[in-house]
């Protein structure tokens, strides 16, 4: 199983969209393999997980075919991980498909959130190419090839957010976005489904700031935590890579930093073209 990072940053950006904080004035100067677009990840080139407003230029910027697309898992309705408005382009003179219907798996609001962005745009023969799916948590998914486990996110009360543990040939890879710290139930839920993650990926957008009760993101002690208890309940070992990613500006995720913090904790800090192999 192939995992591409696309994107790598938090909702706005590194350097932030409208920011002029020293970080990102001075990131700005330098060479834009150092800047992160807003998270997406790629498995096989044929499964995503969220399409951020991006979308587009991480497709030629990296040399992945969206044509090809077959599932899209959204963990939520926020922009950053959702920009509904460009699937109005999938089909009709805009787009000659390789994969002839993608099927987009999300929640109750992500549901709405695609039909109020394509009602005006969606021509009649665009529509039978898109196929949207709700689910919930705790939910086993066949698509295609893979195995798919929805758990809850700690991030939002309006709607259900989810993550995903998305599995291939016994090879399991496990997406930890946008959430505060996992409580017990939805680990002993992978557990009770056999998952066994060979790549884990964790929100860890405050880095190196210090923890905070009731937090809709992790930092770097979050996600050694989890993975901790990844560890112990048997979902991850010490052979599984652990990624982190989804950072914020106000970090100030340095490419110093990052190299002390993965040194100091054993990860792999993420960035935009990032491919795991598993």
């Amino acid at each position: 199983m192939k995992v591409t990072f696309l994107g790598t940053g938090a909702a706005e950006g590194v350097p932030a969209m409208f920011c002029s904080c020293e970080f990102c004035s001075g990131l700005r100067k330098k060479s834009p393999a150092f800047y992160r677009s807003r998270t997406q990840v790629m498995i096989d080139d044929k499964l995503c997980i969220d399409f951020p407003p991006e979308a587009y230029t991480n497709s030629v910027r990296f040399g992945v075919d969206l044509s090809a697309l077959g599932t899209l898992l959204i963990t939520h309705s926020h922009m950053d991980h959702f920009y509904a408005h460009d699937f109005i382009l999938r089909g009709y003179k805009y787009a000659q498909l390789s994969q002839n219907v993608l099927q987009i798996f999300g929640n109750a609001e992500v549901k709405r959130v695609f039909d109020e962005c394509t009602r005006r745009e969606l021509k009649s023969d665009v529509k039978p190419h898109l196929k949207m799916t709700v689910v919930k948590p705790y939910e086993l998914l066949a698509v295609g090839n893979y195995r798919v486990l929805t758990i809850p996110a700690i991030h939002k009360t309006e709607e259900d957010a989810l993550l995903y543990y998305v599995e291939k040939q016994g090879k399991g890879y496990l997406h930890l976005y946008d959430t505060g710290a996992l409580s017990d139930e939805p680990i002993d839920f992978l557990v009770k489904s056999g998952a066994k993650a060979a790549a884990v990926a964790l929100d860890c957008t405050f880095l190196d700031a210090p923890h905070k009760d009731g937090s809709r993101h992790m930092c770097i002690t979050d996600c050694a935590e989890i993975i901790k208890k990844l560890k112990a309940k048997g979902v991850a070992d010490n052979n599984t890579k652990c990624i982190i990613t989804h950072f914020s500006h106000h970090s100030a995720p340095s490419e110093e930093k990052l190299l002390k913090i993965e040194k100091e904790y054993s990860v792999i800090a993420a960035y935009d073209g990032l491919t795991v192999e598993i």
